[in-house]
């Protein structure tokens, strides 16, 4: 870690947050010491969330990037590469943590951009409540890092021996199946639907399959509203199953489930037929403009 980051003490530390989203204001806010954050170009909600939890508006990226001693990513992954980017080209000197739900390859390019690095990831719910969401950290200054978040809800987990990419690729690996599975669920759905044994299909999950209906409802609740944020990670979880030498097929086609769904962004929640509806939809305005 930087000089200064590493003889800072809890009190003095100073941490950057770049954007605090629903997911990244639960992390600025586990954060010890004064942490900073840059309203510029965001939203009235962002702003509300910043307030909400004590964060310390300092106006722009150059003047919070200029103040930190540890700056924090936490963005939808196609953005992670620019947004490092910007904080390089200001000339930050301190520890960069990239927390997205980036492939080790994009970890270790951004890495290199930056003399202190940090591969981060998030794995759970926005971390409001103890025991319910883990910040996994690898890279040679990782435990400075998870030093700011101790006693906190959110547990900061330092992987031994992990260099940098270890974080992504356990995020990954464990998106590859929630998220993943969760496109692939909507995706049988909807083919029962094209095909009108919706109800046959869910009479036989009641069967043999308990719990996938409800799973099902859950998803359209849960998850359709955060599908656009998931065309990315599905993106990057392809690279890293083809970067290992996997089929990388079944990623690219969640992308492409959760890139249908994008209409639901901004929403509370869609209805399982609202999902299944646009989905189907897209899907023929598809094959349409063929």
């Amino acid at each position: 870690m930087s000089e200064a980051s590493a003889t800072t003490t809890p009190d003095e530390a100073v941490t950057g947050v770049l954007h605090p989203g629903d997911m990244g204001v639960t992390l600025a806010a586990a954060c010890s010491g004064k942490v900073l954050w840059a309203s510029e170009g965001r939203s009235a909600e962002t702003r509300e969330r910043a307030h909400g939890a004590g964060l310390t508006d300092v106006g722009d990226s150059a003047s919070l990037v200029a103040a930190a001693d540890i700056v924090i990513s936490v963005c939808p992954p196609h953005g992670a590469e620019e947004l490092a980017a910007t904080v390089a080209d200001a000339g930050f000197a301190g520890c960069y943590v990239d927390a997205n739900a980036v492939s080790p390859a994009t970890a270790r390019r951004i890495a290199a951009r930056f003399e202190h690095f940090v591969d981060g990831s998030v794995i759970g719910p926005p971390a409001r409540e103890p025991g319910t969401t883990r910040l996994y950290l690898a890279g040679p200054d990782a435990a400075g890092v998870a030093a700011r978040f101790a006693g906190s809800p959110l547990d900061a987990r330092v992987l031994d021996g992990g260099g940098i990419g270890a974080a992504s690729a356990l995020k990954m690996a464990y998106a590859s199946w929630t998220k993943g599975t969760n496109a692939l669920l909507v995706a049988v759905a909807a083919l029962a639907a094209a095909e009108g044994v919706s109800d046959e299909l869910t009479a036989e999950w009641g069967l043999s399959q308990s719990g996938l209906s409800q799973r099902l409802t859950y998803t359209s609740i849960r998850s359709a509203p955060k599908a656009w944020r998931w065309v990315g990670e599905m993106d990057e979880i392809a690279d890293t199953f083809a970067a290992a030498g996997l089929p990388d097929g079944f990623h690219r086609a969640a992308s492409e489930v959760f890139a249908r769904l994008g209409e639901f962004k901004n929403s509370r929640s869609a209805s399982v037929e609202q999902m299944l509806e646009a989905l189907l939809n897209s899907s023929a305005a598809a094959e349409d403009a063929g």
